[in-house]
């Protein structure tokens, strides 16, 4: 499993390479934008092919998925240690969430699709950040394996490999693309490793 998370900030060409990359066989897109209001999360979702939607994950402005057919949505560590996910639990919503270590990963419920785990490397897109991480290493205490464990931080083409042999359901990329002069090569790239 191959997903990208959006840049922060608006990137220009963003939602055509966001098409680009589904049909390259991205599998899930997470819409993180922390600094757009509704409309202009909701002026990027326009600009994705309907096609897609079920594919997108919302990390802000949940309830647009009222608006369109997107049931993912993403909780940061700290609002599902607020229990702000449990409005959604509702049969139709897919939840995800984000840890820091394996033992936080571990006990986590059956009712998220799969969880985040960072940092496995030194961050591409936030520099200095994971660079003393041991999240690699603990990936063999993992025991639950009712929750996907997507691995995040430093992902890209050269360490895809070693993540996939440690044990973990897919990656996510966030700075290995949106960093790169070129996003949609960069993703193919990462793509190719995995198959």
């Amino acid at each position: 499993m191959i997903l990208v998370i959006t840049p922060e900030k608006a990137v220009r060409n963003e939602a055509e390479m966001i098409n680009r990359m589904f049909d390259e066989g991205l599998d899930l897109l997470h819409i993180r934008k922390p600094f757009f209001n509704r409309k202009e999360v909701a002026d990027l979702i326009d600009c994705i092919n309907p096609s897609f939607y079920s594919q997108l994950v919302l990390h802000t402005h949940y309830d647009l998925g009222k608006d369109y057919p997107v049931s993912r949505l993403h909780f940061r560590e700290a609002d599902r240690q607020k229990e702000m996910y449990k409005p959604f639990l509702d049969g139709n919503t897919i939840i995800s969430t984000s840890v820091h270590d394996i033992t936080t990963y571990n006990m986590l419920k059956g009712e998220w699709a799969y969880a985040f785990i960072s940092p496995f490397f030194s961050s591409i897109s936030k520099k200095g950040y994971g660079k003393d991480s041991t999240v690699m290493q603990e990936v063999g205490m993992r025991k639950n394996r009712d929750v996907k464990m997507i691995a995040l931080g430093g992902i890209n083409a050269d360490t895809i490999p070693s993540v996939l042999d440690a044990g973990v359901d897919g990656v996510a990329l966030l700075g290995a693309v949106w960093e790169n002069d070129q996003p949609l090569e960069a993703f193919k790239i990462c793509k190719k490793t995995i198959f």
